[in-house]
C-alpha cells in the first residue's frame, strides 16, 4: 500500500507501487519508479528522487532512505539503506544489502556493491566502485583488486538468489517468472 505524506508530491509520470512510504516534503520527479511490490521502500523527510531514478525493495532487503537525501537522475537503488544527508549523483548504483553512511556522496556513475558498507562522510569519486565492509574505493582500472574483494560479496546470490556460475538461460527464466503479474 502506498502511503504519501500530505506535504509530499509525486509527478504524474512517476510510478509508485507496492509497499512505499513517502515522508514529509518528499518529491518524486518525472519518470521515477519506486517499486515496493517485492519489498518495502521508506523515504524520510525532504528526500528528492529525481527523473528516471529507480528504487526497488527486496523481501530480504528493503529500501530505507534517511532525511535530506538527493537521489539523482538515472540512479538505481535496490534493497539498500541510505543514511541522512546523502548525495547519490546521476547514474549511481547502490545494490542490495549495501549501507550508505550519513553525509556520504556517491558521485556520477559511482557504484556501491552488494553487502558493502560505506562509512559516514565518505566520497566515492566519479565512476569509482566501493566494495566491502568497510567499503574500499577502487578506480575502474583496478579491476583485479576490486574482484578480489567483490568476489566474496556474493552478487549473484544477493541480487538473484542463485549461485555464481548459474547459466544466463536459467537466470533469465527465474527472473522472468518473478515478474509475472
Amino acid at each position: 500500500m502506498v502511503r504519501v505524506h500530505e506535504t509530499a508530491s509525486v509527478a504524474s509520470s512517476a510510478v509508485v507501487s507496492g509497499d512505499v512510504t513517502l515522508g514529509p516534503g518528499v518529491r518524486v520527479l518525472a519518470g521515477a519508479v519506486l517499486d515496493g511490490s517485492r519489498g518495502p521502500i521508506t523515504l524520510g523527510e525532504d528526500v528528492l528522487v529525481m527523473e528516471h531514478a529507480v528504487l526497488r525493495g527486496r523481501p530480504e532487503h528493503p529500501v530505507t532512505v534517511g532525511d535530506a537525501v538527493l537521489i539523482g537522475p538515472h540512479t538505481n537503488v535496490t534493497g539498500a539503506r541510505i543514511g541522512d544527508e546523502v548525495f547519490v549523483a546521476t547514474g549511481a548504483c547502490v545494490f542490495a544489502g549495501a549501507v550508505v553512511g550519513a553525509r556520504s556522496e556517491l558521485r556520477i556513475h559511482a557504484v556501491l556493491q552488494v553487502n558493502s558498507v560505506l562509512p559516514p562522510d565518505t566520497v566515492v569519486p566519479i565512476g569509482w566502485i566501493a566494495a566491502g565492509d568497510p567499503a574500499q574505493l577502487f578506480s575502474p582500472d583496478r579491476h583485479d583488486e576490486l574482484w578480489a574483494v567483490q568476489r566474496e560479496l556474493d552478487f549473484p546470490g544477493t541480487m538473484y538468489g542463485v549461485p555464481r556460475g548459474t547459466s544466463m538461460r536459467d537466470l533469465m527464466r527465474r527472473l522472468s517468472a518473478g515478474f509475472d503479474d
